[in-house]
């Protein structure tokens, strides 16, 4: 039904200069479903999300986010921006704000919530991420993994319609990705919609509705977990599956 069509995307392309980086483009994820992207580098992948919530524009084709189309010099911007969340590699927190108060600032600020409903939503979505202990720290008090989970809380803050993930657990030593993915793996559980750009096969296994594989700013194959580990049609798939699940 089209209702329940979070992200539309239909022939996208995205160029930077001559180099063209998303070519054709074509993806629908619809309400609770869970999506994850892999690839090479180089691929498109974290382009192509960065243009659902209009961090990058796209030249050619149309995306509707959560009934809006992105288009153009957007004047509604920070509204497509409210309704999607952005988990990104680097945390991204404001460093002279407390965890409580990086995840208050927002929902204050941009959708004018009352402070006193923003700190008790800020507590609850920090208990929720299993942090609320780190509530009055500031960010370079924490680990990696637990700067991550104040990223996620802060943007579930804003109670997006679905929640982008760009390589969240990419720049994490290696004891710190279980705590991320289980807290992401939480979220799917709960039936948030998300799209993830990933190296985590297990996560993908685990979670996804769909794996999406992309190659040179194309989508070369997609499926159901199942069938993209144990099957893939492509022979680009195929090596690529072959070089990142030997490691």
């Amino acid at each position: 039904m089209a209702e329940d069509k979070i992200i539309e995307a239909k022939n996208v392309s995205k160029w930077y200069g001559t180099f063209r980086v998303l070519t054709d483009i074509n993806l629908t994820v619809r309400k609770g479903e869970r999506i994850v992207i892999c690839g090479p580098s180089g691929s498109g992948k974290s382009t192509l999300i960065r243009c659902f919530n209009r961090l990058e524009a796209h030249q050619e084709g149309e995306i509707i986010v959560n009934g809006i189309r992105l288009h153009g010099k957007m004047r509604n911007v920070a509204e497509v921006r409210r309704n999607v969340g952005m988990v990104f590699q680097n945390f991204n927190l404001f460093p002279h704000m407390t965890v409580l108060m990086n995840c208050m600032v927002g929902p204050m600020w941009i959708r004018g919530v009352p402070e006193a409903t923003a700190r008790n939503t800020a507590l609850r979505l920090l208990e929720r991420v299993r942090i609320p202990e780190q509530a009055n720290k500031y960010p370079a008090q924490l680990s990696g993994g637990q700067q991550q989970r104040v990223a996620i809380a802060r943007s579930l803050c804003m109670e997006p319609a679905v929640m982008l993930f760009d390589e969240p657990t990419s720049s994490l030593d290696p004891e710190m990705v279980a705590e991320v993915l289980e807290t992401m793996t939480g979220l799917a559980r709960d039936g948030m919609t998300m799209v993830c750009v990933t190296h985590e096969m297990g996560f993908a296994r685990a979670v996804a509705d769909r794996v999406i594989f992309m190659d040179s700013g194309r989508i070369v194959e997609e499926g159901k977990p199942h069938d993209f580990f144990t099957n893939p049609q492509h022979e680009r798939t195929k090596l690529f599956l072959s070089q990142i699940l030997s490691h």
